[in-house]
């Protein structure tokens, strides 16, 4: 890790995975974390207040018009979540040019690890990990749709989770207000396609907070199993699987489906009784099963919600409803699709 220091400024530099690092001087990297399309991510002591945090530079932000929306999105959206299951963000430092920067870097809590580190790993995990891992998972997610925001990328690389097994949602880049209308982005690529609900394989045009549920049920049950329950290669292929798994689906399960041609090629598919739940995960408890069963439903309509969720008797040692208040006020994410690019570096 090669380090330069311009303390004129009040910065200093760091070159790590061949990924230069102005950042604040009050802050020393430690080693790099994780990187991916988002960018890399570093921890990092803040030497003012002796605080493990996590630094995210998001590289040349403005080169895509996509990604400085969805930047500019998570930014609005951070800056007022406050919860013990939401990644909380510390800090966003401000550039040097403010006119022409480029990069933009974040500071937040650390953790240890995502779930899915932890799925792929050796560490034996028991029916007490799951409900508490689950509960945490839903009592975040409570909290964001209380603020009227859908997640849409829920996946175990978007769970933090540290050595306690306190758990954490973050990256919230494709999250969007469940009253956004004629939004272009609330019908192009939301949520990894193994966790992708129904309703979104299928191209329907209105969807809710069940989209969240859905996926919430997919990392269940890959916790449970140690693998995806639906691995699919394209969005038919993933179809296929849920159908594979949940059985062939009755007329009035497809009511929501809108599209001509996408309930024509679900009814096209081979008739099968699927595959019980139980018999997929024989170890589990019963109750978790039931629970699982009750996320993964077809209809968005007859899904279960995630309060009912949090009351289900799986949760019942662990959901109390007085100690989870809801957000204050729903947070407006819109933004000007028109907007020129100046304005938005001038909003970042």
């Amino acid at each position: 890790m090669a380090r330069m220091v311009d303390s004129s400024n009040g910065k200093h530099y760091y070159t790590m995975w061949q990924t230069m690092f102005e950042i604040d001087t009050k802050y020393a990297p430690i080693r790099p974390i994780g990187s991916g399309a988002y960018g890399v991510v570093c921890s990092a002591i803040n030497q003012e207040t002796n605080e493990k945090v996590a630094i995210k530079k998001i590289s040349n932000v403005f080169d895509n018009r996509v990604d400085v929306l969805r930047t500019l999105r998570e930014l609005r959206l951070l800056r007022h979540l406050r919860h013990e299951n939401v990644l909380c963000l510390k800090d966003i430092m401000m550039p040097i040019h403010r006119r022409s920067f480029k990069d933009v870097y974040l500071v937040s809590e650390l953790m240890d690890f995502d779930l899915h580190q932890i799925i792929k790993s050796s560490q034996p995990l028991s029916n007490d990990h799951f409900r508490y891992f689950l509960f945490q998972l839903l009592r975040g997610l409570k909290y964001l749709h209380s603020a009227g925001i859908l997640h849409r990328d829920l996946k175990p690389g978007n769970i933090l989770v540290n050595e306690n097994c306190d758990l954490k949602i973050c990256d919230f880049g494709l999250a969007r207000t469940n009253s956004t209308k004629g939004d272009q982005f609330m019908t192009e690529y939301v949520v990894t396609r193994w966790y992708r609900a129904p309703e979104l394989l299928l191209w329907c045009d209105n969807y809710d907070t069940s989209i969240d549920v859905w996926s919430v049920g997919c990392i269940f049950a890959e916790l449970l199993g140690r693998k995806p329950i639906f691995p699919g290669t394209d969005s038919l292929n993933q179809l296929k699987l849920i159908v594979n798994v949940l059985g062939t689906m009755s007329y009035g399960d497809l009511e929501f489906v809108d599209n001509h041609r996408a309930r024509k090629y679900i009814k096209s598919l081979q008739c099968t009784p699927g595959i019980p739940l139980p018999s997929m995960y024989p170890q589990v408890h019963p109750l978790a099963i039931d629970l699982l069963q009750k996320m993964l439903v077809f209809d968005p309509s007859k899904r279960i919600s995630v309060v009912e969720a949090l009351e289900h008797p799986y949760m019942a040692s662990l959901y109390d409803p007085s100690a989870n208040p809801p957000a204050q006020v729903p947070i407006d994410l819109h933004i000007d699709d028109n907007l020129g690019v100046e304005m938005i570096r001038e909003m970042v």
